[in-house]
């Protein structure tokens, strides 16, 4: 990683604070190609985990055949995840929300269309049908980006003062509606939008009534699609995916960078060995839970030899580290 770009400017958490108060070469493969055409199992969800589920798609094989269909967030409008007619032209979901919600809908209309989605946040909220089991794959840390050329937002914060500033608190952000520092989120649904509303103590509810209105979820009007970092403005920060940012530095994935650059948390700058850093998260695979115990999502998602967890190399060539509880079956969705 390029540690330059990601390391401190030499700024301390009092003396940001003090600043605050005083004024696609290589990329993986997309949606599933070759043979089989549809696999046993088809899944959708993360923007975050499509590259890395993309990858272990290419590498996992059961009886010498691929068996993970992993769909992108992101491209055309519908996808044909199995042979089925009802399966032909799914609406295709963008996000861990929306990931979740058609993996529900398949199992209520039970039309075989969905095996597992692909979730970068836990939601063991009630389904209102079948119950899922969220099974840990990968660590990631999550940290803020700004541009390289950004001289009012430090590169070094602390978790208040990142709360500060996503509650829109006026000494540091400024008064509306010229407001300092523009605080960026993904779009509806991400699970790293979520992931990082908790980490900032606020709600979806609020951001989306307008109650911090120095928050905005758009780019030039249009959704902010999740590691994006082109969004930036020179005034403005946004949460990132640093297996993210180290995918797409290392070209593992399309670059979109643009002149992102991650900032440090509590003086601890973001690298790929994650584990130490202050905001970390765990990304799932969410699977039924009357299949946890069932070939091919046993053998391919549960428990730490499962084919999933025993491919460290994919793992960490997309920029994560292998979950300490990789392949556990104890976040299960309230009844």
């Amino acid at each position: 990683m390029n540690q330059k770009a990601k390391k401190l400017a030499g700024l301390s958490v009092v003396s940001a604070v003090a600043l605050f108060v005083l004024g696609a070469a290589n990329s993986a493969q997309a949606d599933p190609s070759g043979t089989p055409q549809y696999r046993p199992l088809a899944g959708v969800g993360s923007d975050t985990t499509t590259p890395v589920m993309n990858g272990l798609s290419n590498d996992i094989t059961i009886g010498g055949s691929k068996v993970i269909g992993s769909y992108d967030a992101t491209g055309s409008a519908t996808i044909a995840t199995q042979a089925a007619a009802a399966c032909q032209s799914i609406a295709r979901p963008n996000g861990s929300g929306a990931g979740r919600t058609a993996l529900l809908q398949s199992l209520a209309a039970n039309n075989g269309c969905l095996q597992f989605s692909r979730s970068s946040s836990l939601n063991l909220a009630a389904t209102g049908g079948a119950q899922l089991t969220y099974v840990p794959f990968a660590l990631d840390g999550v940290t803020y980006a700004i541009t390289g050329n950004d001289v009012t937002i430090p590169r070094n914060l602390d978790l208040a003062t990142l709360q500060s500033i996503y509650t829109c608190n006026p000494a540091v952000v400024g008064s509306a509606p010229n407001f300092a520092i523009t605080a960026m989120l993904p779009q509806a649904g991400s699970g790293t939008r979520s992931f990082w509303e908790g980490k900032m103590g606020i709600t979806d509810a609020d951001v989306v009534a307008g109650k911090y209105p120095c928050i905005t979820d758009k780019s030039n009007g249009q959704p902010i699609e999740e590691q994006d970092g082109r969004v930036l403005t020179d005034t403005s920060l946004i949460p990132f995916s640093i297996a993210s940012y180290d995918a797409e530095e290392s070209q593992a994935i399309q670059d979109v960078r643009g002149q992102a650059v991650l900032g440090a948390i509590a003086g601890v700058a973001a690298q790929q060995i994650n584990s130490a850093f202050p905001v970390t998260r765990e990304v799932y695979n969410v699977i039924p839970t009357t299949d946890t115990a069932t070939a091919p999502w046993s053998t391919t998602f549960v428990g730490g030899s499962s084919l999933v967890c025993a491919d460290t190399a994919t793992i960490t060539k997309f920029g994560f580290t292998v979950a300490p509880d990789c392949g556990s079956t104890t976040n299960v969705t309230a009844p």
